[in-house]
């Protein structure tokens, strides 16, 4: 199963779009003292956004058979069932936490509590995946 953000990813690629197409258009009509090397820098920073924006909509949770892989914006993690023990998601937080065998935390991006219905939904899913794939039966 993947999960991700649905309003994240249109409005990061949407806003991406906008900001490089205004700095083509920018280095196309800004003033002629601006020079060759000035109008691609306009670009390559316009190019830099949208690849930044681009990361954050990347954002996706992945589990199968082995486990579950988190894309976050700047970091991709893959973990064996095992190694999560739960997730927690309290009213108002971002995205859910996993909590891991090594006694650390990681953030799940891939699912958007700005969408509540759909990240409830969502997280509901990936913790039915993980009662299922849990090396033993809570007690």
């Amino acid at each position: 199963m993947v999960w991700r953000p649905r309003r994240t990813r249109i409005t990061a690629y949407a806003m991406a779009g906008v900001i490089v197409l205004g700095m083509v258009v920018l280095a196309v009509v800004v003033a002629p003292q601006f020079k060759v090397v000035d109008r691609l820098l306009l670009v390559a920073f316009g190019a830099f956004l949208g690849w930044v924006l681009h990361m954050f909509a990347r954002c996706r949770v992945v589990a199968d058979e082995g486990g579950v892989t988190v894309v976050n914006a700047f970091r991709t993690r893959r973990l064996a069932w095992p190694e999560v023990l739960g997730v927690t998601m309290a009213e108002g937080e971002p995205w859910p936490t996993l909590d891991l065998a090594d006694g650390t935390s990681l953030g799940a991006m891939g699912i958007n509590g700005s969408e509540k219905s759909r990240a409830a939904h969502h997280l509901g899913e990936f913790r039915a995946l993980l009662g299922r794939h849990a090396e033993a039966p809570d007690r």
